[in-house]
C-alpha cells in the first residue's frame, strides 16, 4: 500500500485521466468509423453516445455503491469493465459489438467522484484543496489526451482501444496499491435500485431525444414526455427512499446548486469547443486527426499546470471565485474561436487560453461541490457534480452539431461562449466570492 499521500493522489489521478480518455477519444474517429463499418454517420455517432449514456447512468449508481461498500473497490470494478470494454471494442467488426464495448468503457465515468471521496478519507485537511484540484483537472487533461491518443493511432479505432486496455491495466494495478478507505463503515443500507432504473430511464429518453431528434420526428416528442414523466417519478421516490440514489436536497441546496449548474455548463462549453475545433480544423484547415490533437496540446498542458497551483490558489480565493474566473477565461477563448482564426498559430494560442480557464474552473469545482457536505456523502456529492458534467457534454454534441450545420463553426463556438458566460454568472450568484476559503 502507498504510505505517501501524494502517491495515492498520483495513482488516482492517473486512473481518472484514463477513465476520461474514453469519453473524447471517439470524437475525431467518427468519420473513420462510418467508412470502416459501412454505416451512416448518424449510426456511427452512437459509438460516442453509448459511452456517454453509460457514464451518465453509472455515475450516481457507482458513487452510491462507493459510499456504501468502499471507493477503491468500486474503482477497481469500473476499471476492470473499462479494460474489458476496450478489448471488446478492439476486436469488434460490427457497430453493435463496438457499442457494447463503448457501454462497458463508459462505466469508468464515476472514477472522479470515487477518487475525491477516497482522498478525503486519507489526506490531511490542509492538503485536500490541492489534491481535489489535481483530480478535477485531470478530467480536462484526459479530454485533451483522448484527442491526442486518437491522432497518434492514425485514426485506427482498434489500435486506440488496445491502447486504452493497456492503460486501464496500469491504472488497475496502481489503484489496487492505494490504501483502502474506511468510510463504508459509516453508512449502511442498500443501493437504490428503483432510483437507478428511473434515473437511467429519463436520462436515456432525454439523450436519445437530443441525439436522434432530427431523424425520429414525432417519436422525439414521446421521448421528451417519457423523460419528464420518469424524472417526476424519480423525484417522488427519491424523497421517500432511505438511501436515495441522488439526494434531492443535496442537488438543490443553495450551497451546492451553483457547483452543479456550473459543472453542467463548463462541461457543455469544453465539449462543444473541442468538437467544433476538431470539425473546423479537419474540414476547413485540412488538418489530420493527429494535428487536431496537437492543436489541443496547450489545453492539456495548461490544465495540468493549473492543477498543481490549485491548492495555493484555493487557500487565497474561494472555490466559487475561481470557478467564476475560470469561466470568464473560457468565455474569452470561445469568443476568440468564434472569429475563426485561420492559422495553426492562432489555434495554439487560443487552446492555451482555453486550458487556463478549464483548469481553473475544473480544479475548483471539485472543492465547491463537496465543501459543504459531510465526509460520508462526499462521493455522492461528487457523483452529482460529475453526472451533470457528463449530461452537459452529451447535450453539447447535439447542440454543437445543429449549430455547425445551421450557421457554421463560428455559431457553434458562440454557443459555447454563452454556456461559459452562464457558468460564471451561476458561480457568482450562488457562491460568496469574497468569503474565506472553506476547509474541506
Amino acid at each position: 500500500m502507498y504510505k505517501n499521500y501524494w502517491g495515492t493522489v498520483a495513482a488516482l489521478a492517473f486512473a481518472v485521466a484514463v477513465g476520461t480518455l474514453q469519453m473524447t477519444v471517439v470524437v475525431p474517429l467518427l468519420p473513420q468509423l462510418q467508412l470502416k463499418l459501412g454505416v451512416p454517420l448518424s449510426s456511427a455517432s452512437w459509438a460516442l453516445t453509448a459511452g456517454l449514456l453509460a457514464g451518465a447512468v453509472a455515475i450516481p449508481l457507482v458513487a452510491q455503491l462507493g459510499d456504501l461498500y468502499g471507493r477503491r473497490t468500486m474503482s477497481l470494478v469500473v476499471l476492470a469493465l473499462l479494460v474489458g470494454g476496450s478489448v471488446l471494442g478492439a476486436v469488434a467488426e460490427s457497430l453493435p459489438l463496438l457499442i457494447v464495448g463503448r457501454i462497458l468503457q463508459g462505466t469508468a465515468a464515476p472514477l472522479l467522484p470515487l477518487a475525491i471521496g477516497q482522498v478525503r478519507t486519507v489526506l490531511p485537511p490542509r492538503s485536500l484543496p490541492t489534491a481535489i484540484g489535481v483530480l478535477s483537472a485531470t478530467i480536462g487533461a484526459g479530454s485533451g489526451g483522448g484527442m491526442i491518443l486518437a491522432g497518434l493511432a492514425g485514426g485506427d479505432h482498434q489500435l486506440v482501444f488496445w491502447a486504452l486496455a493497456a492503460l486501464g491495466v496500469v491504472a488497475f494495478a496502481l489503484v489496487a496499491a492505494v490504501r483502502e478507505d474506511r468510510t463504508a463503515e459509516v453508512r449502511s443500507g442498500s443501493p437504490d435500485l428503483l432510483g437507478a432504473v428511473l434515473v437511467s430511464g429519463w436520462l436515456i429518453c432525454l439523450l436519445l431525444a437530443i441525439s436522434k431528434g432530427a431523424e425520429w420526428g414525432w417519436a422525439t416528442v414521446a421521448l421528451v414526455v417519457g423523460a419528464v414523466v420518469l424524472a417526476a417519478a424519480w423525484v417522488a421516490t427519491a424523497r421517500r427512499a432511505k438511501t436515495p440514489l441522488i439526494e434531492i436536497p443535496m442537488l438543490l441546496h443553495r450551497k451546492t446548486i451553483g457547483a452543479t449548474v456550473a459543472s453542467f455548463l463548463l462541461g457543455f462549453a469544453l465539449f462543444a469547443t473541442i468538437m467544433t475545433l476538431s470539425a473546423y480544423a479537419q474540414g476547413m484547415l485540412g488538418a489530420s486527426v493527429l494535428q487536431v490533437g496537437l492543436y489541443l496540446l496547450p489545453t492539456t498542458i495548461l490544465m495540468l499546470v493549473v492543477s498543481v497551483l490549485a491548492g495555493a490558489l484555493m487557500r487565497r480565493f474561494s472555490a466559487p471565485a475561481l470557478v467564476a474566473g475560470g469561466s470568464v477565461v473560457v468565455l474569452a477563448a470561445a469568443l476568440w474561436l468564434a472569429t475563426l482564426p485561420g492559422d495553426g498559430l492562432g489555434l495554439y494560442a487560443v487552446a492555451a487560453v482555453l486550458g487556463l480557464g478549464i483548469g481553473l474552473g475544473y480544479a475548483a469545482l471539485g472543492t465547491m461541490a463537496v465543501e459543504h457536505v459531510e465526509p460520508a456523502k462526499t462521493a455522492a456529492a461528487g457523483g452529482i457534480n460529475a453526472l451533470v458534467r457528463v449530461v452537459g457534454s452529451s447535450l453539447a454534441g447535439a447542440v454543437g452539431a445543429v449549430a455547425l450545420s445551421a450557421g457554421g463553426p463560428g455559431w457553434s463556438f458562440a454557443v459555447a461562449a454563452v454556456a461559459a458566460l452562464l457558468s460564471a454568472l451561476f458561480a457568482a450568484a450562488y457562491g460568496n466570492l469574497l468569503r474565506k476559503p472553506a476547509t474541506v
